[in-house]
């Protein structure tokens, strides 16, 4: 797999999302149209890579703050930018216990720290399971 492709520049692992898995899936695909309310042919992502930036099952018409600003900054993730932490990343409680957005940073050090193949073969998962099963500890 290739990780670059499949890991989004904000830190957001693809090819664990049931969104990407249900490009292989019908099973998968079946249910999130159905929980979703959109049509079975659009209930799939390959990834905001492979979209120029954007997310077609969310209707998005143009790449988001992070995609735009890695291109211009010629940069695969926010992580390798000077300005790392910065605002595009900022975290938000809204849809926090249905998307993984809050996981982004995280993600973004452990792929610095790690390495990207690494990170995505023994870490990436985890964070997202910790994320939405996990209980917070001090």
């Amino acid at each position: 797999m290739d990780y670059t492709q499949m890991t989004a520049p904000c830190g957001l692992d693809c090819f664990n999302c049931p969104m990407y898995l249900a490009t292989e899936n019908e099973a998968l695909r079946t249910a999130i149209s159905k929980n979703l309310g959109i049509p079975f042919e659009r209930a799939i992502c390959r990834g905001c890579r492979n979209e120029n930036g954007t997310i077609p099952f969310l209707n998005m018409t143009e790449p988001c703050n992070v995609y735009k600003c890695i291109e211009n900054k010629g940069i695969d993730f926010c992580c390798d930018c000077s300005d790392f932490p910065c605002d595009h990343l900022h975290p938000y409680a809204d849809k926090a216990s249905l998307v993984p957005h809050n996981t982004k940073v995280f993600n973004l050090c452990l792929i610095k720290r790690m390495g990207l193949e690494s990170w995505a073969k023994t870490k990436a998962k985890s964070v997202k399971d910790t994320y939405f099963k996990g209980t917070f500890k001090l």
